[in-house]
Order: C-alpha cells, then structure tokens, then sequence
C-alpha cells in the first residue's frame, strides 16, 4: 500500500514498519532486519522484501489525488491499538473484542520471550527511538461465539441482543461455555480441542446460555492475563479495552470483576485507525511528544471491580475444569 500510495514503480518507497515485519517472523526481533538464516531456510529472497523503518516517520509523499501528502505512520493491526490506548509505559496493555480478542501488552525495550503460550513481538518503534516490544495473547472465539448463537442456533437475531437476554438470570446457573471450536488459542494452543457446554441441568434456560456465551469471553481474557503476568513479572493495574463487544456492559462488568483490575473503555473505541493516526501525526509534528498523545486520547466509562475473591476463585476454578473437558477431542 505504502508503495503503490507514494508512486508505486514510479519513485514508490518499497518499506514496512518493525511491527508489520515481525509478523511474517522472518526479522530479527534484535537487529530489527530480516534473518538471513530464515530467509535462506525458507527460500525468500532478502532483494523482494521491503526495507524496514519505524512504526512514525515520513516514508514519502503520496501522489495522485492525495500528491503531496506526507504517507508517516505504519503499524500493524493489533500494535496500532496499543498504539491507540496510549500504553505508552511497561506494564500497560489494551484488549480488543471482536470476532476473536487480541491481547497486548508493553513490555519495554527489551524482548520478553514467553514461557506462558504468547507471542513475543514488535509493539511500536517512534523514529529514531528504542523499539518497544510487546507481549500478545490471541484467542479465537470470542465475538464469535455471539455471532454462532445468533446464525447457528437461532436463540437471538442480532448481536445485541445477547445482552438482554443474559440479563433475565442472576447468574449463570453453573453452566460453563468453551468455544474451542477451530482448538484453543493462547496460553493452551490445542488444535485437537473442540467446543463444550459444562455443567447443563435441567434447571438452565436460554438467560443461563447467554450469560455463559459473555463469560466466556471474560474468562478467556483472564486466562491470557496471568499468562502475561507470569511471563512479564509485572502485575495487570488496569485494562483499556475498545472494539465492538465493548459497548457489552454486562460483559465489561463481569471482566473487571474476574481480572480484579479496572476496565476502561475510551471515548474513540476504534484505536486501531486512531494508533496509526498518532504515529504519523509525531512524524510530522502534529503532536511533539507522546504525552500530547496521552492528553488527547479521553475516557469514556471504567468498570471496577465488585466480585468476592472466594467468589471468583470458585468460578475461575470450574471454568479451568471445563476447558479440561475440551482437550484430545480429536484424535
């Protein structure tokens, strides 16, 4: 895009950022460069690939319709929502709820190989600065699971109506929903995993169904945080969280009070676009410094946490017992 944006085989900048080329794991996460030993090992010429450049800088200028115009920010899709939250500092981290959510994580300038099932990557570089390194934890169902009981089984016909019908139950009457239905993402990485509900009695009714549909999504999310902490040795203070299941109230709530932390949802919930405005706004001296990004991105509503400990840990305890029911489903 950049190329084809700023004159393709006409003068065109043939680069990608640090954070778009750790997703291809063919750059070296030190050296932030392509691996010579990777690329002979898979067969990929280091004269076709792009040159690597930080995440905020001007690559070139756009023509066309756009000619003139400064191209400046590049990241990657999950990196620009960290980029977008502000987690400027070691220790912040954002969630993304969509189809499937997206867990990241400031770990700083130095690379935290995971030990917990995560990835370890590039979160941003700003110009000529240390490159910053994240922490991800990706799980694949999570909006998702909404989406299937809305197509597949027919109990609401639009998304947003999950929320009220978990409302018409207290709780989720022991029923416990792991969507593993392509295997289980981050911390476990099971393929051979498939789906279940846990803990069905006659006394469940369609209200129990989907509040265990949101908690799922919570639970989920709490599993990849303490893989995190243990990874990073730094303790979650607080979540910024944006993408579509965030305006979930219900869902918001119960993920404050399974994590223990606050969750804090911004005023411009697609960070993604925002992140990647940010960077090219510091290139070009829209914003002089990070903090002017910290002063510009605001706070819509926060969730604190209300659950009793003995309470959570109950609950944490059998979900864990129903992802077991998952494992070696295919053989």
């Amino acid at each position: 895009m950049i190329w084809n944006i700023t004159g393709g085989p006409d003068g065109g900048a043939h680069v990608t950022d640090v954070t778009n080329a750790s997703r291809t794991m063919l750059m070296d996460l030190k050296t932030l460069d392509w691996d010579d030993a990777i690329l002979d090992a898979i067969g990929v010429p280091r004269a076709v690939l792009p040159e690597i450049r930080s995440s905020s800088q001007t690559y070139g200028e756009a023509t066309g319709d756009l000619a003139g115009i400064p191209v400046a920010g590049d990241l990657g899709d999950q990196q620009a929502a960290l980029f977008g939250q502000t987690c400027f500092a070691v220790g912040e981290a954002k969630n993304t709820y969509g189809t499937g959510n997206f867990l990241l994580l400031n770990t700083g300038t130095k690379a935290v190989p995971s030990k917990s099932g995560l990835i370890t990557g590039l979160g941003y570089k700003i110009g000529d600065q240390p490159a910053v390194y994240m922490l991800e934890g990706s799980i694949a169902i999570t909006g998702a699971l909404v989406q299937w009981l809305r197509d597949n089984i027919g109990l609401i016909s639009s998304s947003g109506e999950v929320e009220d019908l978990a409302k018409t139950v207290e709780d989720n009457g022991g029923v416990y929903f792991v969507p593993a239905f392509s295997g289980l993402f981050a911390p476990y990485w099971r393929g051979e995993a498939r789906g279940v509900i846990a803990g069905l009695t006659r006394y469940v009714n369609k209200g129990h169904i989907a509040r265990a549909v949101l908690e799922a999504t919570a639970w989920q999310t709490k599993e990849v945080v303490e893989a995190m902490n243990a990874d990073s040795g730094v303790a979650l203070t607080s979540l910024k969280v944006d993408g579509g299941m965030v305006y979930n109230e219900t869902l918001m709530q119960f993920q404050a009070d399974v994590l223990d932390v606050p969750v804090i949802r911004p005023t411009v919930a697609e960070t993604t676009s925002l992140g990647a405005a940010y960077a090219a706004g510091l290139a070009v001296g829209f914003w002089k410094e990070v903090e002017d990004l910290r002063a510009n991105w605001g706070k819509d509503k926060e969730w604190q946490p209300r659950m009793d400990a003995a309470e959570r840990d109950k609950e944490y305890a059998l979900w864990k017992k129903a992802v077991t029911r998952t494992f070696d489903w295919v053989e």
